[in-house]
């Protein structure tokens, strides 16, 4: 793809270190694309152009002097809302934080600054980044590149849309309940959901948040697999007190070629049925595995009950979340928990469960979270990669009437309660795995579809490569029409 704006964020510093263009060149042409079609997406919500300018001349400058800043010298780039930036706003879609300008970066702005990154914006996200949409108070609505009408998913929805419009050259995002990873499958891109811990979270919060929320982690978004590779590497790594007593070193991808690879495939599951159009298409995914030599199973599956580990991640989600619950929802979540007309087995119940939950229990769930570890331990002694959706269908119509527990999406012919696709967001997630999101295809409508690598934890750089391999060989990034 020889379109500038579509260009891997590794192509562009190249450009920029070859002089085939300036840094500032390379920041124009992409303010130039937000000016024309930011308008209509509303992904880039916030921009400093002067400043970016600033820093994008002081990288030419340096490299006229033979300085290198590093391997995103000059490449203009975003960052999600609630990523602290120096002199940015950061109000995770809050009406009442809409005045919280911060003065310092999270760790992850700042090593992405230290690599020579020139970060002219921010890109929208849901209130409270709780939902697998993009629309607050204080920005509006995001919308899908591939068609206005639908969702760019959430909470990272303005960063997948920003790339897959071309109107940013790399991204960062975060994920407690597919944040990188739905938004990537639904706007046609890649994004990286790190091994829990590998990647410090400081500052990406609202004031007086301190401590990492349990499961939540942050990572990269991008056009390429192999940006996700070179952004890992960035930002990975201790935080602040562990950096005195430990480093991180990730191991190299288990496999390089795809016909090395032993791969699981997951199509389906009682707990969240997937659309066919959507299985078809990973299914094909998985016989050009095959194909390829690699050994391919639609049967092996870590030894784990998946509607148990649905129940216990939404009420593990729900109790890392809870610290942000006002006296007003948890005098409603007391009520919730002893209507007897409420269904104990639906979201609202684990949901109130969650927030709701003694720190006893919490331990005891945690332990047979724990075990669940175990389980997959095991399971990925024998596979390299669990393949699966990332969510149940593509990209669905705008819906932010009434509470998001009860908002429904058509899969197969039928209303599915939205939430219900979270099974594909904690099955890994909840046990900390690693899992990358790269293109698998198109929907029978054109919409993107995307697949799910989960490799073992730790195991960060065979997920990714396993997707760069699928991308060069199988199915890669295709932008969408009307952005040329």
């Amino acid at each position: 793809m020889s379109e500038l704006h579509y260009a891997t964020a590794i192509e562009l510093a190249a450009k920029i270190k070859a002089r085939e263009i300036s840094a500032v060149e390379l920041l124009d042409h992409f303010l130039g694309r937000v000016e024309k079609y930011n308008p209509q997406l509303n992904a880039i919500i916030w921009m400093d152009a002067d400043g970016a300018r600033i820093r994008a001349g002081a990288a030419d400058e340096a490299l006229a002097k033979g300085e290198d800043w590093g391997p995103l010298h000059g490449v203009p780039m975003t960052v999600k809302e609630s990523f602290n930036l120096a002199g940015s706003p950061t109000t995770f879609g809050r009406p009442e934080m809409e005045d919280n300008v911060t003065d310092g970066n999270a760790v992850l702005v700042d090593r992405l600054l230290g690599a020579g990154a020139v970060i002219f914006g921010k890109t929208n996200v849901p209130i409270n980044l709780a939902d697998w949409q993009s629309f607050n108070k204080i920005y509006g609505t995001t919308n899908n590149p591939w068609d206005l009408n639908l969702t760019p998913g959430g909470s990272s929805g303005g960063s997948a849309a920003a790339l897959a419009a071309g109107l940013t050259g790399l991204e960062a995002g975060s994920d407690i309940g597919a944040s990188i990873r739905n938004p990537a499958h639904y706007c046609g891109v890649f994004g990286h959901k790190p091994t829990f811990g590998i990647v410090s979270g400081e500052g990406q919060s609202l004031p007086g948040v301190f401590n990492q929320t349990d499961i939540t982690v942050v990572g990269p978004l991008a056009r390429s697999a192999e940006d996700l590779a070179l952004a890992l590497d960035i930002v990975a790594g201790p935080d602040r007190f562990a950096a005195t007593g430990w480093r991180l070193e990730l191991p190299p991808p288990r496999k390089t070629v795809l016909k090395d690879f032993k791969v699981a495939v997951m199509l389906s599951d009682p707990a969240a049925e997937v659309e066919q159009s959507y299985q078809d298409c990973l299914a094909g995914v998985a016989d050009a595995l095959a194909k390829s030599g690699a050994t391919v199973s639609d049967t092996a599956r870590p030894d784990i009950d998946t509607a148990r580990a649905m129940e216990l991640y939404i009420i593990l989600l729900r109790a890392a979340t809870s610290r942000r619950s006002e006296a007003d929802e948890i005098a409603y979540f007391e009520q919730v928990a002893t209507d007897p007309i409420v269904d104990q087995n639906s979201y609202l119940a684990r949901m109130a469960r969650g927030v709701l939950l003694p720190h006893r229990e919490w331990l005891t769930l945690d332990n047979e979270r724990a075990a669940m570890r175990h389980a997959w331990a095991e399971f990925f002694k024998e596979w390299d990669i669990l393949l699966c959706p990332a969510a149940t269908s593509a990209a669905w119509p705008h819906d932010q009437a009434g509470e998001r527990h009860n908002r429904t999406i058509a899969v197969n012919g039928k209303q599915q309660l939205g939430v219900d696709q979270m099974f594909w967001a904690g099955y890994p997630n909840m046990v900390f795995l690693p899992s990358t999101v790269a293109p698998a295809g198109l929907s029978p409508e054109g919409l993107p579809l995307g697949l799910q690598a989960v490799a073992a934890e730790g195991e960060d750089k065979t997920a990714i490569e396993f997707c760069r391999l699928t991308s060069a060989e199988i199915f890669g990034f295709r932008p969408p029409l009307g952005y040329d």
